[in-house]
């Protein structure tokens, strides 16, 4: 069937919704306005205002109110409206929610889904513009998936509720508009496996989220200089999965990593340290990455496009990869 990002998402709640009642959405505009990017238009409607439920503006609350919910037996969505405003809930999310199990001594687990729109490329501004999911991929006690396919937005949100901790789901904003085919019985998709979207002997790309349609353009205007890459979607960014990207790196010899974050300290670094510790002697060339640049993220398009990563940049940084080998 013919869909998009949104509607993928919004079915996956609505799936969510009817397997288990004890399943609600919260957050801000979820319900009578259908939420801030019309991933829950309609769901108010169908489900009832116990069940799709507007909250306060403010975050440390309604995401404190998901965590109680969670150790009391529910299994609340909790969707923060970008990533910049959880920013505000750090201490929920990171002392609290990530943190429970542990100090608890194993006995509350607390299995909750945060949803967030991250990223930029929309002309938002520097306050809502920002890829934090490095920053959150650091706290032990969270996982972290970013998807970046119709499958995944469909299919990722039951798996996360399933877990009996919490998860955190990172959803670009340019990708919502993002159309194509879905089969018809599309449906829960393991969370802890990269994706190979693109097989090549040349060279691996490894990105997530919403550089991934990007990084397949590059590798398409690669592939007719006769480079001819792999693409590897991460999916999920704590856990890595070390297997994919070693395998991946072992067999082209030569990475480059692409990341919508700032370099310094960003989950690019983390990946190159792991296959640094995996696959050195596999690699033909140093790896590579292409992020954003190390400011603000500007408001004026010109400028935005500059500072993020890109198709140009990224076939620019394998040719110079190449030449290394």
């Amino acid at each position: 069937m013919k869909t998009s990002y949104r509607e993928a998402l919004r079915e996956s709640v609505r799936d969510a919704l009817q397997r288990d009642d004890r399943v609600f959405l919260m957050g801000e505009d979820v319900g009578a306005y259908g939420g801030s990017f019309a991933v829950s238009l309609g769901l108010l409607e169908e489900f009832g205002p116990e069940r799709i439920r507007d909250t306060p503006l403010s975050e440390s609350a309604f995401v404190g109110a998901g965590i109680g919910a969670a150790l009391g037996g529910m299994r609340p969505i909790v969707e923060i409206m970008t990533v910049n405003f959880s920013l505000l809930a750090l201490d929920q999310i990171v002392n609290n929610a990530a943190s429970l199990l542990h100090m608890s001594g194993g006995q509350f687990h607390v299995p909750l889904v945060i949803r967030m729109t991250t990223g930029a490329g929309r002309q938002l501004g520097a306050q809502h513009s920002h890829s934090l999911e490095g920053w959150y991929a650091h706290i032990p006690g969270v996982k972290i998936l970013a998807p970046a396919t119709l499958e995944d937005a469909r299919g990722m949100l039951w798996t996360a509720l399933e877990d009996p901790d919490p998860v955190l789901i990172f959803e670009h904003g340019s990708l919502y508009n993002v159309a194509g085919e879905l089969s018809d019985d599309a449906g829960p998709v393991d969370i802890s496996s990269a994706a190979l979207r693109r097989r090549g002997s040349d060279v691996s790309l490894i990105t997530y989220g919403g550089t991934l349609p990007m990084v397949l353009d590059a590798a398409g205007q690669l592939a007719a200089e006769g480079i001819e890459a792999d693409v590897l979607n991460l999916r999920s960014l704590r856990p890595l999965d070390e297997k994919a990207i070693v395998e991946t790196v072992s067999r082209t010899g030569k990475a480059v990593v692409v990341d919508e974050g700032w370099r310094s300290g960003s989950i690019s670094a983390e990946i190159i340290a792991r296959i640094m510790e995996r696959a050195f002697y596999e690699l033909d060339a140093p790896v590579a990455r292409v992020c954003s640049a190390e400011v603000p993220i500007p408001y004026s398009k010109h400028l935005e496009l500059a500072a993020l990563p890109s198709a140009e940049k990224v076939v620019a940084a394998v040719k110079e990869t190449m030449g290394h080998g």
